[in-house]
């Protein structure tokens, strides 16, 4: 707690210590009062400066504890003590670049490198956080808050196998703090590893934690471990004890949308969350749960229903009005969206998402140069945008600009790439076969998920890759042999979104698998989450095996975009999928799937890539 500089005397020191004692007990004024005594007898004491600072800040006192905490730090410029109370300060109030520059003024130690670990965690800069909780480690601070912060920003970072390694640390060091085996289940669950992630999540409430954020994320994994019936009593349970906690709330009608029509026969997926929502009216969190709910579901009317009397009490709150664009929107009373989105757009100048969907709408009304000109403004926004370099690729095919050819270049940016079987497999088919009946064990849900581009199927939860089977691990290492064929047969354009970030390696970000059934498609979508994307064909049905040029059923197709957008464009290439065969393409391409006619379902694989280290 002491700094260097100049001293306290002893009677000082002692009622120094009495202030600090006071302040531990929140007995704030008292202590309050003695800081300011020692701070007037010993001007020139960073001790008396720093702790009138502390008091100030605990008597929300902003100006008055910043400008303390100053003086302390000029009179003792190196000391790391005073650093840390200052920076701590600053960042309780969100000034966090200024908390980070104090932490980074004083000479490192592991106590400040871990604390500006953590600042840095706030900003989302997660190199610069890495490389401080890795100094820390290296000067000797390797306890479990410095491991348990060096597995966020490894997380955050997107190198999820270290960021487990380094919240297992930490749960070694601190084998009783239940944060940290939560973190390192959500990494396992990220990597696949669902039955270990499991027992982290319950070894976290076996230490007592009790929290809803937990029984989510336990019922979470009960459906990815294939227990959909264990996951919907988990999240009726959840959704009885904590009616008002949303997550739960939404997790529950995802799962009846998914698996009800087996498990819950009859029931309305949504009838919980409804009423939940309408027993809190003046939950803003619960009721916009809702609204995004109902969008996902495609039920605009009924969302604008729940929006309308939060519109009233709030009219000019910018992000129900963008809630209210988009459901108008999606009616088709394109002048009430226009006038939102216009309306509120300088509240947003910055978000991707707010110029993705303003793009959106400009399609649909036929605004093709306003549509461009707002998917160039999400492209200077967030350059690795997926939806942004879709929405202008399209704006320029319909306004004749010749980059839509550069962008896409659906001969060369399409690859179909034989898959080799992978070792201890006789052949192909032998492969094929096994990793059929494996992924048939999977699809256990009656419908496709909320928000996805599955038509009439099933997708298998959580990630595929990173389970303990044999044979989809091997299928997993004989895809990313395939994939890393591919893109070294690609150049290096560093003005090319997709070329320009071509790299030696790179990692999963997501993987599932597709099971069509008769008249079931993929409606054209893109990848948000990736950069480059995938399908392999594991089995396919008779009639897509024999098709031709008139009979293109259950064909992949290129470059036709979103169907609501009501764009007359026609797809810019059809390719007949075959067993085996693996399709490989930049995220931001539109793709989808014509629907087939026949018994048998049509499986696939799916994966999602990020270039490894990607920014």
């Amino acid at each position: 707690m002491r700094t260097s500089g100049r001293p306290l005397t002893g009677a000082q020191a002692s009622r120094f210590q009495t202030a600090v004692r006071l302040l531990g007990e929140r007995q704030v004024q008292q202590a309050l009062a003695l800081a300011r005594e020692l701070a007037f007898q010993a001007g020139d004491s960073a001790d008396a400066q720093q702790l009138l600072g502390m008091c100030l800040a605990e008597a929300s006192d902003q100006r008055g504890a910043e400008a303390a905490f100053r003086r302390a730090l000029a009179l003792a410029p190196t000391s790391q003590v005073v650093a840390l109370n200052f920076g701590a300060f600053l960042a309780r109030i969100q000034r966090l670049d200024e908390a980070a520059a104090v932490l980074e003024s004083v000479p490192p130690v592991a106590q400040t490198l871990v604390q500006l670990g953590f600042v840095l965690l706030q900003m989302t800069d997660h190199g610069r956080a890495r490389k401080a909780f890795e100094d820390a480690i290296g000067l000797g601070g390797g306890d479990g808050a410095a491991w348990q912060g060096l597995g966020s920003a490894l997380r955050g970072l997107g190198e999820l196998q270290s960021a487990a390694d380094a919240f297992r640390r930490a749960t070694e060091l601190m084998p009783r703090h239940a944060p940290a085996w939560i973190n390192l289940g959500h990494v396992l669950r990220l990597l696949g590893c669902i039955e270990d992630a499991l027992a982290c999540m319950h070894c976290a409430r076996a230490l007592g934690y009790d929290l809803e954020d937990l029984d989510d994320a336990i019922n979470g994994l009960l459906l990815d471990a294939g227990q959909p019936a264990q996951a919907l009593d988990g999240a009726r349970a959840l959704a009885r004890r904590s009616p008002g906690y949303a997550p739960g709330q939404h997790t529950l009608a995802n799962i009846l949308w998914e698996f009800g029509p087996e498990l819950a026969p009859g029931e309305d997926p949504l009838d919980a969350f409804r009423t939940a929502a309408r027993e809190r009216a003046g939950d803003r969190t619960m009721q916009l749960q809702l609204v995004r709910m109902l969008m996902a579901v495609r039920r605009p009317e009924e969302a604008l229903s729940v929006l309308d009397p939060m519109r009233r009490k709030e009219p000019g709150d910018p992000v129900l009005k963008w809630f209210a664009a988009d459901a108008f929107d999606a009616l088709g009373e394109f002048e009430q969206a226009s006038a939102l989105y216009s309306a509120i757009a300088p509240r947003f100048p910055h978000s991707p998402d707010f110029l993705n969907a303003w793009t959106r709408h400009s399609f649909r009304r036929g605004m093709h140069d306003a549509a461009r000109q707002h998917a160039e403004r999400a492209v200077q926004v967030a350059p690795t945008n997926q939806e942004a370099w879709s929405n202008l690729g399209i704006a320029w095919r319909l306004l004749g600009d010749a980059r839509e050819d550069w962008l896409f270049d659906y001969e060369r940016l399409v690859g179909f790439v034989e898959v080799e079987p992978p070792p201890g497999f006789a052949d192909r088919p032998s492969f094929l076969a096994a990793l059929t009946r494996v992924l048939e064990g999977l699809h256990r849900a009656s419908r496709e998920p909320v928000r996805q581009s599955v038509r009439n199927g099933s997708q298998t939860p959580g990630r595929l890759f990173g389970r303990k089977d044999p044979t989809l691990r091997a299928t997993e290492a004989s895809l990313r042999t395939a994939v890393s064929q591919w893109l070294a047969s690609l150049p290096h354009d560093p003005s090319h979104p997709f070329l320009g970030r071509n790299r030696d390696s790179v990692r999963i970000v997501g993987s599932w698998s597709v099971r069509l059934k008769s008249s079931g498609r993929h409606s054209n979508h893109i990848h948000n989450e990736g950069w480059l994307s995938s399908a392999f064909y594991v089995a396919l049905p008779p009639s897509v095996r024999a098709g031709s040029p008139d009979n293109q059923a259950g064909w992949i197709q290129f470059g036709q975009p979103l169907e609501d957008l009501g764009l007359d464009l026609e797809p810019r290439r059809l390719i007949q999928p075959r067993e085996g065969l693996l399709a490989l393409f930049p995220s931001y391409m539109w793709h989808g799937t014509i629907p087939f006619d026949d018994v048998a379902p049509r499986l696939t694989i799916a994966f999602d890539a990020q270039t490894s280290g990607s920014d």
